[in-house]
């Protein structure tokens, strides 16, 4: 039989409401398992509580946790890890970076608790472990499984805040889907990121959700704060004009990646020539962040910091980005 391992982390998929009151994560690696029992005649399973908490409540450290599990599993034939959907995404992205074996890797979680109608986790764990067992999902990267369907990790976003079918890879939709116990894969990822390690160092970066108008005062108080700036700019990375000089002076002290904020294409590099464009603010040191959102960029600008990585290898670490 294959080797499955299940690392549990907290989320919806662990949650239940005693007595009518508000869900808290309440349930372990065994008690998902219990409501998946197909798994059991399809693998033998090792289980690991690795976190127990909502996922909106992750940070490096906590990223850095499921990472260094996911490592320690590679032996498996297949691994899930069962996650909160408010930050699944970054996760996916992170272990995309982090992950240093070639078992496949396919994060899942639930938009309902076991104790709602219509409850979703059983299902996702199923299918997300008998993605994790076939010999398909080798050498695809790290995945997401969710409501039968099967995504590339580092494209997928919640695009819904509450329905089951929350998930999306939008403009490129799933790879794959699981339809009678049987994982089918259409598509083969062609986009394979470099592989980072974590560092001790937890760095501050904030993301600035920029719309029509940037006020200067606002980017000089997070200069003083964070470590490193993210800006999610309109169209393929343009903001105001008055705004340029406070981004200039920020990224001559730390590194400032500007991402589009539309959530499909990339950043341009040599369109646009108005104060404020592409390339007035690569001129001036900011960093595009070529197709990757703001929240992808931050999850990648916090492992380079974590590890200590100096402006230049951040400017290159981006550069390379396909």
């Amino acid at each position: 039989m294959k080797r499955l391992a299940i690392l549990t982390t907290g989320g919806t998929i662990a949650m239940r409401a005693d007595a009518g009151g508000p869900a808290q994560v309440s349930l372990r690696a065994e008690d998902l398992l219990a409501a998946a029992p197909r798994l059991r005649q399809v693998a033998e399973i090792a289980l690991t509580d690795v976190l127990a908490i909502p996922s909106a409540s992750f940070g490096l450290t906590e990223l850095r946790q499921i990472s260094e599990a996911v490592n320690q599993a590679g032996a498996a034939d297949g691994i899930v890890v069962t996650h909160g959907t408010d930050t699944l995404e970054e996760t996916a992205f992170a272990l995309a970076l982090t992950v240093t074996h070639e078992a496949p890797v396919v994060l899942t979680g639930a938009m309902r608790r076991f104790d709602q109608p219509g409850a979703d986790g059983a299902a996702n764990l199923e299918a997300a472990g008998l993605t994790a067992v076939d010999s398909a999902s080798r050498g695809k990267g790290v995945l997401v499984a969710m409501d039968d369907e099967i995504h590339a990790g580092p494209l997928i976003r919640k695009a819904h805040a509450f329905r089951t079918h929350a998930f999306s890879s939008a403009p490129f939709g799933p790879i794959g889907w699981v339809a009678e116990g049987q994982v089918r894969y259409a598509l083969q990822p062609a986009i394979r990121y470099p592989t980072l390690a974590f560092g001790a160092r937890e760095a501050a970066v904030p993301i600035l959700e920029v719309g029509p108008g940037l006020e200067p005062v606002v980017v000089e108080a997070l200069a003083n704060t964070a470590d490193a700036l993210v800006v999610s700019l309109p169209g393929a990375g343009h903001v105001a004009a008055r705004a340029v000089d406070a981004l200039a002076a920020t990224a001559r002290i730390k590194p400032v990646v500007f991402a589009s904020r539309t959530g499909a294409g990339r950043t341009l590099t040599a369109s646009y020539g108005y104060a404020g464009s592409e390339t007035d603010l690569i001129a001036r040191g900011l960093i595009p962040a070529a197709a990757l959102d703001a929240r992808k960029a931050r999850v990648l600008l916090m492992i380079l910091l974590s590890a200590g990585a100096a402006p230049d290898e951040v400017r290159e670490r981006f550069a390379a980005l396909p």
